[in-house]
């Protein structure tokens, strides 16, 4: 296997900088010669024990444990299958059951409340032994399966998204030939669940290149322990979601990260008023905007942010840029041709980082991928719903959703199973769930027509059914919705109405 494949390169690492730190995790340090014996004591679990295995779950704690059990998987020529034990039991068991995976590697012997596990065969690697060993890398064939994401569906079922080697390789091609300053010494930011697709660049790019990752742990106060750790660790590299920095906005007079490098931000929308600001706080980094679904591996355009020239941005959203190596764009309108340069449409990926298709959903492959000739090539491209246009330098600008998909504290989230869900709690009458956008984030309402389920049990209901950030805000009771000339509820109307 070619140097270029990334497991080689952060194998190297183990190598080339054993003493250097690899992780800190909640103040603790963990060198890569700790670390790689980590790896090879679960490396050998997972021979002994799942040999045949093409996923392995993995209780997605924020640990160094669950780290090592990750790169474990990897090497060992698996795909890992991550489980938020935040998420409700329902939604993990989906996921259990929808990947087939028999075998899950979990630092607590059996979590409960998180997945029921009646059916599965545990490896606990706090109970293992770290004797000095070398780590291996096997059966990387660039076709087998790196990881099995799942994302928000319409039907309440969450959707899988399986990303290949060759798709996680071809990022990480594009990503070096981006040429951000990131090497061994710098000190790189992970704030994102391991559930979330951002996380694989956060943690596998600094490994690659001898770099120390510090993590962030989940909880209520998730953004204060990024500020924390930007400050008091001078991070030099960091993926942030844009929410982040609004969060931060009312400090930004007193912030000043001198030591940040690079800046990144991806993941819903980013504010132009707010990256000027944010230029000050760190006035020695690159700044870029970078865009990409989970079905084209992490990212695929990036846009950077002078100081010199000006800012380009749509309705006050930053531009998402250009594509990345071996990335193709194109937009087009609902008949499925090209739009010419300024025109909107919606925007289209192809190339070496898209996913072949959700996992075991045929009917929905048909709808979101398609086949168009391009340069005089039948190529498969996928439509991400995002409406766009393409200015006459080139560049991608944002403008917004085909459909009710939304983008909260960064996940992807989809508002029809929000609906799905409620709709089965309150069993009679609509229910139409919509974003309200604050100053300094957004909200979901969700509004019930003409039903008598208390908001409490709705919201008790929605709690064991859904992640947090699903949850909406508010529970409005209407007598009758706002409909608009076709009959169809009137979400606009609904946001007019005064709470």
């Amino acid at each position: 296997m070619i140097k270029e494949d990334i497991l080689y390169r952060i194998a190297d690492s183990f190598d080339m900088y054993e003493a250097f730190n690899a992780f800190c995790i909640e103040g603790t340090y963990y060198s890569f010669k700790d670390f790689g014996n980590r790896i090879a004591a679960i490396q050998l679990q997972i021979e002994e024990n799942a040999p045949n295995e093409n996923f392995i779950g993995l209780i997605a704690f924020d640990s160094i444990d669950t780290y090592a059990a990750l790169i474990a998987i990897l090497f060992s020529g698996k795909g890992y299958v991550p489980i938020h034990p935040e998420h409700p039991l329902a939604r993990n068991n989906s996921v259990v059951e929808q990947s087939g995976i028999s075998w899950v590697i979990s630092s607590d012997v059996k979590p409960d409340n998180t997945i029921t596990y009646d059916h599965l065969q545990f490896i606990n690697p706090s109970s293992l032994d770290f004797p000095d060993s070398k780590i291996k890398i096997q059966n990387q064939n660039p076709d087998s399966f790196a990881y099995l994401l799942f994302t928000s569906g319409t039907t309440g079922i969450p959707k899988g998204v399986p990303i290949c080697r060759k798709n996680l390789n071809a990022f990480f091609d594009g990503f070096s030939h981006l040429n951000y300053p990131l090497e061994s010494g710098d000190r790189c930011l992970q704030m994102f669940d391991l559930t979330f697709d951002l996380s694989v660049m956060s943690y596998l790019a600094p490994l690659s290149v001898g770099a120390c990752v510090y993590t962030v742990p989940s909880g209520n106060m998730k953004f204060a322990s990024v500020y924390n750790l930007l400050e008091e660790y001078e991070i030099t590299f960091a993926l942030m979601v844009p929410s982040f920095i609004q969060f931060l906005r009312p400090y930004f007079d007193e912030i000043r990260l001198e030591k940040m490098r690079v800046s990144l931000f991806c993941g819903e929308a980013l504010n132009d008023a707010l990256v000027n600001e944010w230029h000050e706080c760190v006035p020695n980094a690159i700044v870029e905007n970078v865009y990409g679904p989970t079905e084209a591996t992490i990212f695929c355009t990036t846009y950077t942010c002078s100081l010199i020239e000006p800012l380009k941005s749509y309705q006050g959203s930053v531009c998402i840029g250009k594509p990345m190596k071996d990335v193709q764009t194109i937009i087009i309108d609902e008949t499925k041709r090209e739009v010419a340069k300024g025109e909107k449409g919606e925007l289209c990926l192809a190339g070496s980082q898209l996913t072949e298709g959700y996992w075991n959903l045929n009917e929905k492959n048909k709808l979101a991928f398609f086949i168009f000739n391009i340069d005089g090539k039948d190529t498969m491209f996928y439509s991400t719903g995002d409406v766009c246009f393409i200015d006459f330098e080139g560049d991608i600008h944002y403008c917004g959703r085909l459909d009710h998909q939304v983008k909260i504290q960064g996940y992807r989230v989809e508002l029809g199973e929000i609906e799905h869900h409620a709709r089965e709690i309150i069993q009679q009458g609509r229910v139409a769930a919509v974003v309200k956008q604050m100053p300094t984030n957004a909200l979901i309402y969700l509004y019930v027509e003409n039903s008598e389920v208390l908001s409490d049990s709705i919201l008790k209901s929605l709690k064991e059914k859904l992640p947090a950030y699903m949850v909406p805000t508010e529970i409005v009771h209407l007598k009758n919705f706002p409909l608009n000339s076709n009959g169809k509820v009137d979400k606009n109307a609904l946001l007019e109405i005064e709470i």
